[in-house]
């Protein structure tokens, strides 16, 4: 039997409870089902990154190639880096 999802009185509350919670006491994940919300916004967070001088250059250059932010392109290759690590995991459980 999984555990009742308590009431917030915040979003913030319910941030500290998840980074906190284990979602599978509380969520059955197999009966998950995909679905895409076109119209929404993720949550962005700035952050300050130290990177030598010559990786953000490369970066730039590739970036260019593909004719898009040098921003963008970290976030591209972050998110395929985190996905292959995900993968990896999920392999290896």
């Amino acid at each position: 039997m999984k555990k009742k999802i308590p009431e917030f009185r915040s979003e913030e509350e319910e941030f500290e409870f998840w980074s906190k919670a284990d979602s599978t006491e509380y969520l059955d994940w197999s009966a998950a089902k995909r679905i895409k919300l076109p119209n929404l916004k993720p949550t962005l967070r700035t952050i300050s990154i130290r990177l030598p001088v010559a990786m953000v250059e490369d970066l730039k250059i590739l970036a260019n190639q593909r004719d898009v932010p040098y921003q963008s392109l970290m976030k591209v290759f972050l998110a395929e880096r985190m996905e292959q690590e995900r993968s990896s995991k999920r392999k290896r459980a």
